[in-house]
């Protein structure tokens, strides 16, 4: 063992005892991990949790794919790594990280190679009970996700196993609903950790922190008091060479249905009375089942201009790349407020918000609604670099009583200097080696967007054009009475 092995993920306390247990060994088997989502996000997150010494002390990594990586695979973890983590990288340490790197071939059709390496590997870690746990993630295609779980049962790489699988979780419905039998014939739900990195965000949890911790906030958030929620998700990226990913998926299926959905959920929920997996999960699934299912009229699908002439994109295709809805939660906290979701691709700015608009006061001390210079909006930034803002009417200085505009920010890592922040995945990583499902997707909660979703994939709204670079179609920049918060 070097100076960076990890004994334990605990923290420390003042007297220098650990608080939590040390992880028990772990063996990773990472389908996809020559892909995209493995180079840019998975092996650069469990570099730095090894560097931050919240890995366990035994553990190995067994990377997986229809076919053999070009070259060394640990070459390209190395080039991903040194890539993401840049002036901060301490090369030992990577070197050490490498060390517990593999690579297997395998498919849907025969995975016994791999399930054989595994078990080799396994058997060479240091298991103070004999016991190592399997942490097996898929990052696959949807069509490739049920038949490579039924070879994941076949070969018993299930046993002892907490199965990652990432969204979209089927492509419809039935889909979906065909998805979970094929997982309940081979694992239990509580071995399932459907991730969804938005739930990972440092951001994300602030607002269960903001809303229940503050007395300021909590007696406000029901119908009584908001007008309106947004939660906005442009990208200014366009496809990025997924034309056939998009070509099969859409908006829709890859955002609302997933991100966008758990979003609201996380807005919409009443005081889960604990934040534990069991009544978290509870309470955002009753407000789920809350959410009015879709029509076309509340929805406005848009396609870039230049997206047909991509690579591995129909010349005539009606594939959506944005996706503006106005969605009702039919509940007594909710019941009237619109939560306008949107969503798209090469779009003006990249951003993710949840902005919570307050209505006007009764008053008409200073000339009633029209005549008040904004909204008052509290904005949750949900970037890496997280900051809330809250815009509030004040008196203009001068000689006169007119109103303007102050905002009050909130820099949460300049007023918290010493915290330690986890990207997404890091944290999810991390969730899953501890057995905590307290911040991934329940199978009621996957079945009922789709429930929300699907009548709007089986009776299409009309598809609109929109310019690259713009804030999508005009006919969704119309859609909030009061516009946008992002320059709508």
């Amino acid at each position: 063992m070097t100076s960076h092995e990890n004994t334990t993920t605990a923290s420390t306390s003042p007297d220098g005892e650990s608080d939590v247990e040390p992880l028990p060994p772990v063996v990773l088997v990472l389908f996809g991990a020559t892909g995209d989502l493995a180079k840019r996000k998975l092996l650069p997150g469990l570099y730095r949790l090894l560097a931050a010494g919240r890995l366990p002390r035994e553990w190995a990594v067994v990377g997986s794919g229809r076919h053999d990586p070009e070259g060394d695979y640990r070459d390209q973890v190395r080039e991903a790594v040194t890539d993401s983590v840049g002036d901060e990288l301490d090369q030992d340490l990577l070197e050490t990280m490498l060390e517990r790197i593999h690579f297997q071939t395998s498919n849907a059709d025969d995975g016994s190679e791999l399930a054989a390496m595994v078990q080799r590997i396994e058997g060479n870690l240091d298991a103070e009970d004999g016991e190592v746990r399997r942490l097996v993630y898929l990052s696959v295609p949807p069509a490739a996700m049920e038949d490579m779980i039924a070879m994941l049962g076949r070969e018993g790489l299930t046993d002892r196993a907490r199965l990652v699988v990432e969204k979209p979780f089927g492509t419809s419905l039935e889909g979906s609903r065909s998805l979970q039998t094929q997982l309940d014939e081979v694992v239990d739900e509580d071995q399932v950790f459907r991730i969804d990195h938005f739930l990972g965000k440092e951001a994300v949890q602030n607002i269960l922190a903001l809303r229940f911790a503050n007395g300021l906030l909590e007696p406000a958030w029901n119908a009584g008091n908001i007008d309106s929620v947004q939660i906005d998700v442009p990208e200014e990226l366009g496809l990025e060479g997924r034309g056939s990913f998009y070509e099969a998926t859409g908006c829709l299926r890859d955002m609302v249905s997933t991100h966008l959905g758990q979003l609201l959920g996380f807005v919409a929920l009443d005081d889960p009375g604990a934040i534990d997996a069991e009544r978290l999960r509870d309470a955002k699934a009753t407000a789920l089942q809350a959410v009015r299912p879709l029509t076309k009229d509340d929805v406005v699908f848009g396609q870039f201009e230049g997206y047909r002439d991509e690579e591995d994109v129909d010349d005539d295709s009606q594939v959506e790349t944005f996706v503006a809805l106005r969605a009702f939660v039919d509940n007594d906290r909710w019941r009237g407020v619109p939560f306008f979701l949107r969503t798209g691709k090469a779009m003006a700015a990249t951003a993710r918000s949840i902005t919570i608009r307050f209505n006007s006061p009764d008053s008409d001390l200073f000339g009633g609604d029209d005549a008040l210079p904004c909204h008052n909006d509290l904005v949750l930034d949900l970037t890496d670099e997280p900051h809330v803002t809250l815009d509030l009417r004040v008196k203009r200085p001068g000689p006169d009583l007119s109103l303007g505009l102050a905002t009050m920010t909130f820099d949460l890592e300049e007023q918290m200097p010493a915290a330690e922040p986890l990207e997404a995945y890091e944290r999810l990583l991390l969730d899953v080696m501890r057995g905590d499902q307290t911040l991934f997707t329940r199978s009621d909660e996957v079945d009922r967007l789709w429930q929300v979703c699907q009548p709007v994939l089986d009776d299409r709204p009309e598809l609109h054009s929109y310019e690259q670079g713009s804030w999508g179609p005009q006919v969704a920049v119309d859609m909030v009475p009061d516009g946008w918060r992002l320059h709508g």
